[in-house]
């Protein structure tokens, strides 16, 4: 085969990132489009990565007492119009099923664009007494959200996702899970996808639907553009009144739980994308890799060299992710180019010069240098390296973040940022809806989050100059 008819080059990023987005994810075989418009396949690659992803998040959550379950996929209309505020802001999105075979069904079945109301009826069911408190229940499901416009992995009509529902006997209890569970996302994002987030709470404009309070990790991409990349929601009482999931408390008093939900999905894989890759394609964090090593025999038809790897792939595998690259039918440069693309953040090369001479290279996908290796020192060279690597991708991408926040302390100000620049712009806020909704219509930015760790930038609203209440994150968003 032609290596150079094979191997297309990738759009530049900085000439036009949407199409880079759409080369890596086709190129290095994450997803494919699927035949109807808006949904994607997750090819094995991909999915490995999710598999991950989820394997990491689902011991998070088992450690802090939570169960998974399964609940249906679809839900009858009349449960969804329990509670409307919640139908409201998923109604445009909701793809309904109306037939079932040949035959028109008495009610619309709803597929699920999140599962609170058929949660919520089930447990009502199921809570009695504040001994059945609290619940702890965690699904991986998929969604279906008609979108208009879509784009794999960031906003598909069917994605994948885990959805945690709990329930409580206090509303401290609840506020108290609501946190926990948006500090394990935020550690899960920059200790495993090395993606620094902002943490704070929404503004109530951009809160989820039915939530008292919604708490959000929010990422800045290479682009500027910002990336919600998990929330966590203290719903209160709000569900539990509209399905009656009412317990007896221990003074022997009904009262109504108190309830949070919480999920992340599919979409912080084009979080990892857009926050690491290069022109290069992918670049991936070995603590979420699906391949952390791999090895290239250089020569490999001479004696010594498929055995040589052979005993390496051995030694390696016990404790990491290895594949060996020993097909024939492609060159040496082919391979290099195949697992840049697909961002495996080691490769180590060997062959009968090597061999003779006790060593190898190792080739590290996020600084691009090589270094020569000796085979003693391999695997303690290897575990240094991987750790290396893991802290500077998450550096790397710290400096972005800090290199593209901004500061505005006048409307002007926010303005000329946006004609030029694309990041986190910092401001001060009033707190008023008709100052947000004008920063969306002048600049097409919205309040990401009031971040937990609020400055003083000023006393006055950045857009109003009225007295402020609130420093908050703006961006754009994916």
């Amino acid at each position: 085969m032609d290596d150079k008819n094979f191997v297309k080059d990738l759009t530049k990023m900085d000439d036009n990132f949407t199409d880079w987005y759409t080369d890596v994810i086709l190129k290095s075989e994450l997803v494919d489009y699927a035949p109807v418009k808006g949904f994607m396949v997750i090819r094995p690659y991909g999915y490995a990565l999710w598999e991950n992803i989820q394997k990491v998040l689902d011991q998070k959550f088992k450690e802090t007492g939570h169960k998974n379950a399964y609940f249906p996929l679809l839900i009858p209309e009349s449960l969804l119009n329990k509670e409307k505020e919640h139908v409201a802001g998923f109604a445009p999105e909701v793809a309904w099923v109306t037939h079932g075979g040949d035959n028109e069904l008495q009610e619309r079945l709803c597929i699920r664009p999140t599962s609170e109301t058929i949660i919520c009826t089930m447990y009502a069911k199921w809570i009695k007494s504040h001994r059945d408190l609290p619940l702890l229940i965690n699904q991986w499901a998929n969604v279906v959200r008609w979108e208009k416009t879509t784009r794999p992995f960031l906003r598909t009509s069917e994605f994948l996702w885990q959805e945690g529902h709990t329930l409580h006997s206090t509303p401290e209890e609840g506020l108290e899970e609501t946190l926990r569970m948006h500090k394990v996302y935020a550690d899960f994002c920059e200790q495993y996808l090395a993606m620094p987030v902002i943490k704070g709470v929404k503004s109530a404009k951009e809160r989820f639907a039915g939530a008292d309070s919604t708490y959000t990790i929010e990422a800045l991409m290479h682009d500027g553009k910002a990336l919600q990349s998990g929330t966590s929601h203290y719903l209160g009482t709000h569900f539990s009144k509209a399905f009656d999931i009412k317990f007896q408390n221990k003074a022997g008093k009904e009262e109504y739980a108190y309830q949070t939900s919480w999920g992340m999905s599919t979409r912080v894989i084009g979080g990892i994308i857009m926050t690491h890759g290069d022109d290069r394609g992918l670049k991936l964090p070995p603590n979420i890799a699906p391949i952390q090593i791999v090895i290239v025999p250089i020569a490999q038809h001479k004696a010594g060299v498929l055995e040589k790897v052979a005993q390496l792939k051995i030694i390696l595998s016990k404790k990491y992710s290895v594949e060996v690259d020993d097909r024939e039918e492609y060159s040496t440069g082919y391979k290099f180019n195949h697992w840049e693309l697909r961002g495996v953040p080691v490769r180590i090369e060997i062959g009968p010069k090597d061999i003779e001479n006790n060593n190898c290279i190792i080739f590290r996908r996020d600084t691009l240098e090589k270094q020569t290796i000796s085979l003693d020192n391999l695997e303690e060279h290897i575990e240094k390296l991987l750790v290396d690597i893991q802290d500077n991708m998450y550096k790397m991408a710290k400096e972005n973040t800090e290199k593209h926040t901004f500061e505005a302390r006048s409307l002007e100000e926010y303005l000329d940022i946006f004609k030029t620049k694309q990041g986190f712009v910092k401001m001060m806020w009033c707190g008023n809806e008709d100052c947000e909704d004008k920063i969306k219509e002048l600049t097409a930015s919205t309040i990401r989050c009031i971040p937990f760790d609020e400055e003083q930038l000023d006393t006055k609203c950045a857009i109003c100059g009225k007295p402020s209440k609130h420093m908050v994150y703006t961006a754009r968003q994916y």
